[in-house]
């Protein structure tokens, strides 16, 4: 197995030990994100529906940015998202951070999110 693969598939693991622990409600959905090498996508999710409530991502319109691979443009998405879930009347969510370590522009988009209003 190549490094890549023994990567993804350690991130996988913890993706799912998390997903046993974590789920979104009426009342405190899930925010889940992930990244790739070029963009970061977050949503906020009611488990119980399977419904996407609010979503953003470097990929929108909304954010325009000329590297969407670093922690700034993880920061904004989180600002985004935060605005977009306060629109809707949510304030409370819990952080589903997909397997992925909390640093660099994980911890950008929490943070960010946290400022913009959300409560986790």
């Amino acid at each position: 197995m190549d490094r890549n693969a023994a990567k993804t598939l350690r991130r996988s693991r913890r993706r799912i030990g998390l997903r046993k622990r974590i789920s979104g409600t009426h009342l405190r959905p899930r925010l889940s994100i992930y990244k790739s090498l070029n963009h970061m996508y977050a949503q906020i999710i009611n488990d119980l529906d399977g419904k996407t409530i609010v979503s953003a991502s470097t990929v929108d319109e909304d954010v325009k940015l000329d590297k969407t691979g670093n922690s700034s443009a993880a920061a904004k998405v989180g600002e985004l998202l935060a605005k977009r879930a306060t629109a809707k009347g949510l304030k409370a969510v819990v952080f589903d951070r997909g397997g992925f370590k909390f640093h660099g522009r994980v911890k950008a988009l929490a943070e960010a999110a946290r400022k913009g209003g959300l409560d986790f």
